[in-house]
């Protein structure tokens, strides 16, 4: 399947915020979108002013890039949302928090989202005792999902769980550390995702 393999610290610096790709280093005074003003590129500095399209594909990319997602798997994420009822948006950005790799990267168990990605798919994980090696797997509420018991003398996990102890934990997970257990209290609300994004600008982008 494809992926981007290029530099992560690029894709902060385009849409000029941090969209926490590289684990710890987000949170250092390393991070790219502290230390080095504008977008990447010769012009980075010199971007023309904003239309309505540009706004609008801006949040999409940014949203895109946050989840680890490519065009395609996004665009299948919002059509998806669209056919449920509600709110197309909030839909949206719910759907892409019951992801499994955001899951354990909201739960502490990984640095990244990214890393996340890969640590399911390399099967570290388990939901309802069952393994699951698919990072776009919808979890619902009172699902448990754990670290395989093999994979918790891992040091990477112990670390990421340690760095994950000053940040906050959703208020739809409940988190047993020790024990490297989450489970899903609820599917998140809209108000308790805590993002920025602007998501109606989202649909309306797409709805064109």
């Amino acid at each position: 399947m494809a992926r981007y393999v290029g530099p992560v610290c690029r894709l902060c610096r385009r849409e000029g915020e941090k969209l926490f790709l590289k684990g710890d280093r987000c949170f250092s005074n390393k991070c790219a979108v502290e230390r080095r003003e504008g977008a990447p590129g010769q012009h980075g500095r010199a971007r023309g002013r904003f239309s309505e399209y540009k706004v609008q594909l801006r949040e999409k990319q940014k949203v895109k890039r946050m989840y680890g997602l490519l065009e395609k798997q996004f665009r299948g994420c919002f059509q998806e949302a669209d056919r449920m009822k509600g709110v197309t948006g909030s839909n949206l950005l719910i759907g892409l928090e019951q992801r499994l790799d955001n899951v354990v990267y909201r739960a502490g168990f990984v640095s990244s989202r990214p890393d996340g990605r890969q640590s399911v798919t390399h099967g570290h994980f388990l939901v309802n005792g069952k393994r699951v090696d698919i990072p776009s797997f919808h979890v619902k509420a009172g699902d448990c999902v754990e670290l395989c018991e093999k994979s918790r003398s891992q040091s990477r996990f112990a670390e990421a769980m340690v760095a994950a102890e000053g940040r906050p934990l959703p208020d739809w997970l409940d988190l047993d550390a020790k024990a490297f257990k989450a489970v899903i209290k609820a599917l998140p609300s809209r108000e308790q995702l805590g993002h920025t994004v602007k998501e109606q600008l989202i649909v309306e982008l797409y709805s064109k």
